[in-house]
């Protein structure tokens, strides 16, 4: 369901895309350290109704990851730009996840991308955010991007491990983790990690009361990466945006509560 397989050449850089279903479009923007294939448990169900829009943020699944890459936050936002101006979308509904959020943020309120709707799910948006595991990669970088296979495969699996609240198989837990093995995945996780920096976020943050659509936000009340304080945070400087705490879920909640997501996104975007 949930597979970009084509490729759009964005200033030399491809990124991988996808779409399906039909209805009305619905653009769906993933995190770090996921892919579209975050949305896997969601997608089915807003297909019946909804064409949905998803694609690989650059330096991440299937789009090209190379050495020296800006993968950051400064330029997702021109490239969810890019990406809605190639599908001709205007105002399309979107849902965002972790960076995902602060991408659609940074997209609408520098790039000036308008949406109808902007339903947000954990998103990275106020101070503060990394892990401690962020902020030690950020320094190591290099010591990192070379460690063994089944060293980097162990990390991946803990890390990714500790977004969802419930515990996740192996099968769950390899399409998350392969993107990020060998010579060109490992070093492109390290990458990402070590261009993560809260002055994207700082940038927009005054920002936010002039946000020019109305928003939604959920969050999972077990999240151990970025505190459910962040979300009441971020409720308060967005005008009228409503919070909902999603009991047993975690960071990842299309893993934890995607029957939440599915249901939040129908009743968000019928108005």
């Amino acid at each position: 369901m949930i597979s970009p397989t084509r490729i759009f050449d964005w200033n030399g850089t491809g990124i991988a895309w996808g779409t399906t279903g039909s209805g009305p479009p619905v653009v769906l923007v993933h995190g770090t350290p996921f892919s579209s294939h975050v949305w896997h448990r969601v997608a089915p169900e807003l297909a019946r109704d909804h064409t949905l829009y998803f694609y690989d943020l650059p330096g991440y699944g299937r789009s090209e990851q190379r050495s020296g890459q800006d993968v950051s936050l400064g330029i997702q936002n021109k490239a969810l730009a890019a990406m809605l101006t190639f599908w001709r979308l205007e105002r399309p509904n979107v849902i965002a996840h972790d960076f995902g959020g602060a991408t659609a943020l940074r997209a609408h309120l520098i790039d000036g991308c308008d949406y109808e709707r902007l339903l947000l799910v954990d998103p990275v948006a106020v101070r503060p955010w990394g892990s401690p595991f962020v902020q030690h990669v950020r320094q190591h970088e290099a010591a990192f991007a070379g460690t063994p296979d089944y060293i980097q495969a162990a990390i991946l699996k803990a890390y990714i491990s500790g977004a969802a609240y419930r515990p996740l198989s192996d099968s769950e837990l390899e399409p998350y983790i392969a993107p990020w093995m060998g010579p060109v995945g490992q070093p492109a996780f390290y990458r990402q990690i070590a261009q993560m920096d809260q002055c994207f976020t700082d940038e927009v943050e005054q920002r936010y009361r002039g946000f020019r659509c109305p928003v939604s936000l959920l969050w999972g009340q077990e999240d151990h990466w970025i505190s459910p304080d962040s979300g009441k945070t971020l409720a308060a400087l967005l005008p009228d945006c409503a919070l909902t705490l999603v009991p047993d879920s975690g960071h990842l909640m299309q893993e934890d509560a995607p029957e939440t997501i599915v249901a939040a996104a129908l009743r968000f975007f019928a108005g």
